[in-house]
């Protein structure tokens, strides 16, 4: 592919990204009223039930992952990502003029398989990078998803004002801009010679695991990124509530150190990540962004005044320089052919860490905030994600020990 076209079909790849995650924050300061609206249920049971859809979306993400991976790998990138994109407008088309619950689980239902977009966009992505660079241009997409969920936020909160279904035909009109973009801009990347049929035993999450397990090097390092994407839910999982109990912070002031903390993080990505992995190498680049992760999350377990928080931010935000340079090392040992089902095993991987990391990391923070707690810590749930980002660090330094001796 030349390189005009290569660059304009990369900014394609990252405003899919942006509108994705825009698209997911647009809805998230109304869902709760639209679901009391729709379910004609109390706020109590609209929590419950938005736990409930979110863990929709997570599954059927993780479930279907694999196989839009391997679709993209046998018919090619540019038809799966359209049809996704179709998916999506579809989705919060239906959630804009749902009359019931039922519709709404329906249309989360779609949004999770149109979500596993992850996977053939960014197989596109490093079909038209060189291996060598893979880990910089993956930090600037994860910098697209970050800014995503700056904006989509602030803009859903002024949307919203004109009522719970505003956002999603907003988020509809978006994605359907974005498909007509698509249409016209994105050639495809993955040519014939390189397609491969889908082998459905391994168009799953445990087959496509086990199938890439055969590439020397790669299974312990997607365990790695596995466990330290199921720590790294810490944020998305407990902040507002480990902010509030720790804090007394109101919503303005939670929405602003996450609008802080995205900002950050979207800096390191998009601008430091190619930089320190050319100083560093990519090895060492993931070992420090765990590094720091673990010591920020054991900074915001113990720190005693709110305004730490800000502090350690610009210091914390160099996590953001973990899942680019995991999903960097993992695609150089993977032949061409197979880009699209390695990023559905790791798309999969992240929503598995959806599902079980707020779980369990919730009801950490939980235990210890209950008036019967034994001690009072809302710093419990941090403690817990630091202990696994711990594991997941000593996996990647056994895993990158072994690959060495492996090579003597």
């Amino acid at each position: 592919m030349e390189a005009r076209a290569a660059k304009q079909a990369f900014t394609f790849i990252f405003l899919t990204r942006l509108l994705d995650s825009i698209g997911f924050g647009l809805i998230m300061p109304v869902l709760p009223s639209l679901l009391t609206e729709v379910g004609h249920i109390t706020l109590a049971e609209a929590t419950r039930t938005g736990g409930i859809l979110f863990l929709t979306y997570a599954a059927l993400q993780f479930l279907f992952g694999p196989l839009m991976g391997a679709l993209s790998d046998q018919f090619g990138r540019r038809p799966i990502i359209l049809l996704s994109l179709l998916a999506f407008a579809v989705d919060y088309t239906m959630m804009a003029w749902a009359p019931t619950l039922m519709w709404l689980f329906i249309g989360r239902a779609i949004a999770g398989v149109a979500g596993a977009v992850y996977a053939p966009a960014n197989a596109y992505a490093a079909d038209i990078t060189p291996p060598d660079q893979r880990s910089k241009m993956f930090g600037r997409l994860g910098a697209a998803f970050g800014l995503g969920f700056i904006i989509g936020p602030a803009l859903g909160g002024l949307v919203g004002e004109l009522g719970p279904r505003a956002p999603f035909v907003l988020a509809a009109v978006l994605s359907a801009a974005n498909l007509v973009f698509g249409y016209f801009v994105l050639p495809e990347s993955h040519p014939p010679e390189r397609r491969r049929k889908v082998a459905w035993k391994r168009a799953n999450p445990l087959g496509g695991l086990l199938a890439l397990g055969r590439y020397g090097g790669v299974l312990g390092i997607i365990l790695a990124y596995f466990t330290f994407s199921l720590a790294f839910n810490v944020y998305p999982g407990t902040w507002a509530y480990y902010t509030e109990a720790k804090f007394g912070w109101s919503s303005s002031m939670i929405g602003l150190s996450l609008m802080g903390s995205g900002v950050f993080m979207a800096l390191v990505q998009f601008l430091l990540t190619g930089p320190i992995i050319k100083k560093l190498g990519e090895a060492n680049t993931a070992k420090l962004g765990m590094t720091v992760s673990i010591l920020g999350c054991v900074a915001y377990a113990f720190m005693p005044y709110a305004w730490m928080v800000f502090a350690i931010q610009p210091f914390v935000a160099f996590q953001g320089l973990v899942f680019p340079t995991l999903n960097g090392l993992i695609s150089q040992r993977v032949s061409p052919t197979e880009q699209g089902a390695l990023q559905g095993v790791m798309g999969s991987m992240t929503a598995l860490g959806s599902v079980f990391g707020p779980l369990a990391l919730t009801q950490t923070l939980a235990y210890f905030t209950d008036a019967n707690a034994p001690v009072y810590f809302p710093g419990a749930a941090f403690l817990l994600a630091g202990f696994l980002m711990s594991i997941a660090l000593l996996m990647l330094f056994a895993e990158l020990a072994r690959q060495r001796r492996k090579a003597i």
